[in-house]
């Protein structure tokens, strides 16, 4: 198995089946789960599942909510959005990456991320940095090539 980093093809087709949507005044709600080492998680991952999610102390399946800290925006030819950084406070956990996903529906999978190794957390926060908000940092761009 294994985590490979990419935003997920099915999510390249929800944007422009306009299924997606990540202005200021949305209704829908984006999450992200953490995932064992054990997990298969890539490109073509299409929704969440709790497959090798991780368990343990201060974490609850289907992870945290995500707030959109950048609306969507755009420098020169690639758009942009980012996410606030999030925590699981007072947590025992192991994860080597993480699902950004849609809730409802079949909660579409958005990216995939990969830690690059286990990172781990005993009685104390877990967090998930977001990079800057920009055209070459953000965790969601959409470039041309």
């Amino acid at each position: 198995m294994a985590i490979t980093q990419a935003m997920c093809t099915s999510f390249k087709v929800a944007l422009l089946d306009g299924e997606m949507d990540f202005s200021a005044d949305t209704t829908q709600t984006f999450k992200i789960a953490l995932y064992t080492s054990a997990a298969d998680l890539s490109a073509a991952t299409t929704a969440y599942s709790v497959t090798n999610e991780v368990s343990g102390t201060g974490y609850v399946a289907g992870g945290n909510t995500l707030t959109i800290s950048a609306a969507p925006a755009s420098s020169g030819t690639t758009a942009f959005l980012d996410f606030a950084d999030t925590t699981w406070t007072d947590a025992t956990i192991t994860a080597r990456g993480a699902l950004i996903y849609k809730v409802g529906g079949t909660n579409a999978a958005v990216a995939v991320l990969d830690f690059g190794a286990d990172k781990t957390s005993t009685a104390g926060d877990f967090q998930v940095q977001f990079p800057t908000a920009d055209a070459t940092n953000a965790i969601v761009r959409i470039a041309t090539p």
